[in-house]
């Protein structure tokens, strides 16, 4: 008497393998969060090794490159989640990230790559990658608080630091564009790049000046973020340390690019600027750090926000970086050292969790279904 043999059934633990539909645009962080550290450690008076510099540059152009081309496949595959990010308060700020993404790897590029790719070649790369991100970042900051306003239900209490994302990559072209303006030819070309510089430096900052009083409010009225949200409290360094940047590099680029007295009122405005923006910077690092201490006191697991702690903090090493440069005090050298070791820090911890998460395939599966909220109660909770 013959049986048959069943077929083998799939081990019940067996999980789809992941793919791009839940590859959102906040994954572009993890390339700004890795070419700040190479542009960053070049603005240092001191530098480190020029040939860790160009790996990690290398590394940033890799995985944009990589990047792209996952999102791309995402929009091709995946077009109703895509839209569905769009239409979703919470993730649709993260397309300011993009620009900053392309930016970030282009100015590194022409900062930290012309020593492997030449000069010309760096140039070239940064120029498209520069024009892309601006063009990106100025239909960020203008479609995505459209958005907002016009098709996004945002419940009362739930601003966020996210929401900066957006109005800040123009911010990052201002910081970045003076580096081109010196590889045009004198004139309209170069004028116009560097004022177009500083109007961008305005848009971004009257945005943030918005904003800002508005995730502030927040936090006091309904207490302190989620725990997988604290993080993003130092996404508002990246304003303060990215304006610092912009109008010390504009205040460099300058020359002869404008009649006087301009270059000379723009010399004195970016430390006029910079000095008390960086204090107020130093403020909110501390504000931020005795936050995440609080969180992780409480149980904060790593989440791509993890990358929130790289990127403004980098903003904040070049500028700095750029004060001891025009005001030669060797106090902001040692600040500007003392955040870089921060940044490469924070970098290195938000890199190997996010590897392992790669690899576990965690991090690219279905968002897990948000637990029943709690009853509200007027007591806050300590």
């Amino acid at each position: 008497m013959s049986t048959l043999t069943p077929p083998r059934a799939r081990p019940a633990t067996s999980t789809p393998r992941p793919g791009v539909r839940h590859l959102g645009p906040n994954w572009y962080a993890t390339v700004m969060g890795t070419a700040i550290v190479a542009s960053a450690g070049a603005a240092l008076p001191s530098p480190p090794p020029a040939v860790a510099l160009r790996a990690v540059w290398a590394l940033s152009a890799v995985a944009l490159a990589a990047l792209l081309a996952a999102r791309a496949a995402h929009w091709a595959r995946h077009r109703d989640q895509a839209r569905r990010h769009l239409a979703d308060p919470a993730v649709a700020p993260f397309y300011g990230c993009p620009a900053m993404a392309l930016l970030a790897v282009g100015g590194t590029t022409l900062s930290v790559g012309a020593g492997v790719i030449g000069e010309g070649a760096a140039v070239a790369v940064d120029a498209v990658l520069w024009t892309a991100g601006t063009v990106t970042g100025l239909v960020a900051a203008a479609g995505i608080p459209y958005l907002m306003v016009t098709r996004h239900r945002v419940e009362p209490g739930t601003a966020s630091p996210v929401w900066l994302l957006p109005v800040v990559a123009p911010m990052v072209s201002a910081a970045l564009g003076p580096a081109l303006a010196g590889h045009l030819p004198a004139g309209q070309a170069r004028e116009a790049l560097l004022l177009g510089c500083y109007a961008m430096f305005g848009l971004s900052l009257l945005m943030t000046m918005v904003l800002l009083p508005l995730v502030f409010s927040r936090l006091v009225h309904h207490g302190p973020l989620p725990l997988a949200l604290t993080p993003t409290l130092f996404l508002v360094l990246g304003p303060l340390g990215q304006s610092t940047t912009a109008v010390n590099n504009l205040a460099d680029a300058v020359g002869d690019a404008l009649p006087a007295p301009y270059p000379a009122g723009m010399a004195a405005f970016a430390v006029l600027y910079g000095v008390p923006v960086t204090g107020f910077a130093l403020l909110w690092l501390a504000f931020a750090t005795a936050m995440v201490v609080r969180a992780a006191r409480r149980g904060m697991g790593f989440a791509m926000t993890w990358w929130a702690f790289t990127f403004p903090i980098g903003t904040c090493v070049t500028g700095t970086a750029a004060l001891a440069r025009h005001t030669g005090l060797h106090a902001f050298t040692w600040l500007a050292v003392a955040l870089y070791v921060l940044l490469a820090a924070a970098w290195a911890a938000a890199g190997v969790r996010t590897l392992a998460g790669l690899f576990s395939g965690r991090l690219l599966a279905a968002p897990r279904p948000a637990p029943a909220a709690p009853p509200s109660t007027t007591a806050r909770t300590t």
